[in-house]
């Protein structure tokens, strides 16, 4: 039992962090533009490399 007194507050916390982390996620703008991100991935827009 003084181990589920140990570990309650640990998982606790560590889902605040959880938490808080997606919640900064969200408002850094990590989500902003997904159909953009879907479509960017198929266009290749490096140059080709010169073979000389």
């Amino acid at each position: 039992m003084s181990m589920f007194t140990l570990l309650w507050p640990i998982s606790i916390i560590l889902g605040l962090i959880g938490l808080a982390a997606f919640f900064w996620s969200l408002r850094s703008g990590q989500y902003g533009d997904s159909a953009g991100d879907a479509q960017r991935i198929l266009y290749d827009e490096d140059a080709p490399l010169d073979k000389d």
